[in-house]
């Protein structure tokens, strides 16, 4: 059975946070670790990200090495897996315009992580070509390799389910050449659409609601003690919701029955805490204190391991250049099998 080739990718915007962590991040190590696959890369999606940043050129051309720690930071092996910047394949550009081809506006436009981002930015006739087209774009990233397996959140199910799409679409027009890749999502509801701390649908950068890998212990604790709770649980004494509880939605996600062994020993596990939360008799001081603990414990090691990168950034430059060639061979023997299907690989006529 052939193994996996797996991609993934993220903006540099911004450093990346819990959500990103559970989301997509965990599920990285988890299918590093296991080892059952023929390459694996994670992409530094800067041409992406300039689709609407493209008056702050320098936000995202400085966060590329902020991200880049942050995946080595978490854990992510150079060894085991290709890290690379968008832009250092430009065979990828190429791509996008073939597929551009086989997608109507009006579909680009029903797309539902497009719509949220376009009402998040609040772009309307404002919007950039290139922004309602990054759908295309990121199939062109993730067929340009051979991607059986994409590890990511919810909200990018959609973009997923576009990708195959084209996919479909191309090898209908020009004969089979792309497998049709799938999502790998966390096994948690919870995980796969991490709430920020404010209590909005999402943890994003561009709302400041998050807690970045590479926040410092007591920033950490400030946003936690900060987080929304139950806003009519006033006194220890009044009972406690739990939906749409901010904190409880972080121990769905970041505790174990180990943590309350190590944190919070009077409570065997997350239900009984939670039950005791709702009868009421439980404050918010104390369930925020227990969360702080577990995610401090997660992050130090990770704060630790960026503090030791952080001391040569020129190798980790030079790992990204020398892996953007790698990729770019690769993308580049995707795009001439494409050329060749569609009929237009005229470079075999100058060989005559």
């Amino acid at each position: 059975m052939k193994k996996d080739v797996i991609l993934t990718g993220d903006r540099p915007t911004g450093n990346l946070h819990i959500g990103h962590y559970v989301g997509s991040i965990s599920n990285r190590l988890k299918l590093q670790e296991k080892g059952d696959f023929e390459k694996f890369y994670i992409m530094i999606a800067d041409t992406q990200a300039l689709t609407d940043n493209s008056d702050n050129v320098d936000k995202v051309k400085n966060n590329i090495i902020q991200v880049a720690l942050d995946y080595l930071s978490a854990g992510i092996d150079p060894k085991k897996v290709n890290i690379f910047i968008q832009s250092q394949v430009p065979e990828l550009a190429e791509i996008t315009m073939y597929f551009m081809n086989l997608v109507t506006v009006s579909r680009l436009t029903r797309n539902p992580t497009v719509k949220e981002e376009t009402k998040q930015r609040g772009f309307s006739s404002s919007m950039p070509v290139g922004f309602m087209c990054y759908p295309i774009s990121q199939a062109a990233d993730i067929l340009a390799f051979g991607t059986t397996c994409v590890p990511v959140g919810e909200d990018q199910l959609p973009m997923i389910e576009q990708t195959r799409e084209i996919a479909k679409s191309f090898n209908s027009s020009y004969g089979e050449t792309f497998i049709l890749p799938k999502a790998f999502l966390p096994d948690s509801k919870v995980c796969q659409r991490l709430v920020g701390t404010d209590g909005d649908l999402k943890m994003s950068k561009s709302a400041g609601n998050c807690i970045y890998l590479k926040d410092e212990p007591d920033v950490i604790k400030s946003k936690i003690m900060s987080a929304y709770t139950d806003p009519n649980h006033i006194k220890i004494s009044d009972p406690g919701k739990v939906e749409g509880n901010v904190v409880f939605s972080y121990l769905d996600a970041f505790c174990t029955d180990e943590s309350f062994k190590e944190f919070l020993p009077e409570y065997k596990n997350l239900e009984e805490l939670k039950s005791h939360y709702r009868k009421g008799g439980l404050g918010d001081v104390k369930i925020k204190l227990f969360l702080n603990n577990i995610l401090q414990k997660l992050l130090e090691p990770m704060r630790k391991r960026r503090k030791e990168y952080e001391k040569d950034l020129d190798q980790i430059y030079k790992m990204l250049f020398e892996n953007g060639v790698k990729a770019r061979e690769v993308a580049a023997q995707t795009l001439e099998k494409m050329k060749s299907a569609m009929g237009i690989d005229y470079n075999k006529f100058l060989k005559k």
